[in-house]
């Protein structure tokens, strides 16, 4: 979790190294994520980066396999879930750890029927 004025490609690739990404075949991610460090440091994993180039590229999106693309829809839903918790899309916690405890109780509410 990072404060909310860091860009999420600048601390990426710290999440990456932290990954054990052996089992896993493709990693996707939107425009946001466009960066060829990136792209190099999820290939040298012998994964696949499944990132779109921006619309500003000179290059083409040729290498995007677009059905895997279009499932992430199923990760936004889930943020936009999460969003539906006020203390979560406001960041009302000051502490680090009061926010990840306010998210994983969200998790729990919307995960398990009750």
């Amino acid at each position: 979790i990072t404060d909310g004025t860091t860009h999420d490609v600048k601390v990426a690739p710290d999440l990456i190294s932290t990954l054990d990404l052996k089992e896993t075949k493709v990693v996707c991610a939107d425009k946001g994520y466009d960066s060829e460090p990136l792209r190099e440091q999820i290939r040298k994993t012998g994964t696949k980066a499944n990132i779109p180039k921006k619309t500003n590229s000179q290059s083409n999106n040729d290498h995007m396999d677009w059905y895997l693309y279009k499932i992430r829809h199923l990760v936004e839903n889930m943020f936009c879930r999460l969003k539906q918790f006020r203390g979560i899309a406001t960041r009302y916690d000051k502490l680090k750890r009061n926010y990840q405890s306010s998210v994983a109780l969200a998790c729990i509410f919307l995960w398990l029927p009750l």
